[in-house]
């Protein structure tokens, strides 16, 4: 009860524990809401001026990734609105397409993208390539079928070998179900580190309000249990609403088994709270303790495997992302969710959380112990002469 009449009071820590995650959360999802980018526009060169070209130009913008919206009179103009962003592409069909297509040649259809606006640019590739692929597809079958073949042996040779393609890492090809899913439980692991030092680091930094605490407690250690508890139960409805958003508002899927996805979600935010303690405990003042909590995982989502894998890291990058709660959550929140990975598979991450909030607790309980013997043994002691 105390704790939660001191949230009522740090109007700050109650703003910084509820209402920036949710606003966050909010704010994510309004960006992401879309899912995936579709209809990015790009601009054409047509050079041939021909049916074919034309209906390649057609084909590319029936595809969901790409929408032909500018017509260009050269390539220094395409350039200019590449780089302007005006346009994410251009396609540039070149002189003699219908003719050189027909006679048999293979003419350069040329897609010119910037590969430093890396996703939309290979978004929009995807959809090219598959357009022009499929025009191209049709003429060799008419072509092959206006000599006398038949159109299912055309159609056979010309696909005799089919591949069968799955992604592992974004299966969904959707922003909601991948970055929205990743992005909001890193930027709690933010929020729950330092909340915790700035929270603890109020009473610890003063030693009347740590003996204060130890009385109405009954010992320092349920005292610390007791003010940790009002903000785990804070965390767990926040990422809960999260979650509520995410898979119920979004549809993203959730594939897996919802209870090992609650516990993994627990101890994540068991395992931050007890390293944002940890640091309060062990550093002054609590200024120091919240901007090494920030330090710690502002930059973890870089590390966590999200967006590039973790076993291609170098040693740095590896270690770092291992000694952070939100890595393993990750991982076992990614297979509980967009995999559907079975439980057995999923076990490692959820053990190494739990072992996490085991060290973490256990340094924290040390701590404790050792700061509770200085405070008694700092205590004035009664005198013997004013007794008698």
């Amino acid at each position: 009860m105390r704790e939660i009449d001191g949230l009522r009071r740090r109007l700050f820590l109650l703003a910084l524990t509820t209402l920036v995650p949710i606003l966050l959360m909010v704010l994510l999802s309004t960006i992401f809401s879309a899912g995936l980018a579709t209809r990015l526009p790009i601009g054409v060169l047509d050079l041939d001026g021909s049916d074919l070209s034309r209906s390649i130009i057609r084909a590319v913008d029936a595809t969901p990734e790409a929408a032909v919206t500018t017509p260009v009179s050269d390539l220094a103009q395409g350039k200019a609105l590449i780089r302007s962003g005006a346009i994410h592409g251009l396609l540039m069909l070149p002189q003699h397409l219908k003719r050189d297509v027909y006679a048999g040649r293979r003419p350069d259809v040329v897609f010119f993208y910037n590969t430093q606006t890396l996703t939309t640019g290979n978004t929009i590739l995807r959809g090219v390539n598959a357009a022009v692929a499929t025009v191209e597809a049709g003429i060799k079958v008419a072509l092959r079928t206006s000599e006398g073949q038949p159109v299912d042996v055309a159609e056979a040779e010309l696909s005799p070998v089919p591949v069968q393609v799955n992604a592992l890492f974004n299966p969904t090809l959707s922003y909601i179900a991948f970055l929205l899913n990743t992005v909001v439980p890193a930027v709690l692991q933010v929020i729950i580190v330092t909340s915790s030092a700035y929270s603890v680091g109020l009473d610890v930094e003063a030693p009347h309000r740590l003996r204060s605490l130890m009385r109405l407690g009954g010992g320092l250690l349920p005292a610390m249990a007791g003010k940790i508890l009002p903000y785990t139960l804070l965390f767990l409805l926040v990422l809960g609403l999260s979650d509520i958003v995410l898979f119920g508002v979004h549809g993203a899927p959730l594939r897996g088994n919802r209870a090992l996805l609650v516990l993994a979600g627990t101890l994540f935010i068991l395992a931050c709270q007890f390293l944002g303690t940890l640091l309060a405990l062990v550093l002054r003042p609590t200024a120091k303790a919240v901007s090494i909590g920030s330090l710690l995982t502002a930059p973890a989502f870089g590390f966590m495997g999200i967006g590039f894998p973790r076993i291609a890291m170098n040693g740095f990058a590896f270690y770092w992302g291992s000694i952070l709660p939100g890595t393993w959550y990750l991982m076992a929140r990614i297979d509980q969710t967009v995999r559907g990975t079975p439980v057995d598979l999923s076990l490692r991450p959820v053990l190494a959380l739990a072992a996490m909030v085991l060290v973490f607790a256990g340094l924290t309980a040390l701590v404790l112990e050792v700061r509770r013997i200085r405070l008694r043994n700092a205590a004035p002691q009664p005198q013997s002469g004013a007794a008698a």
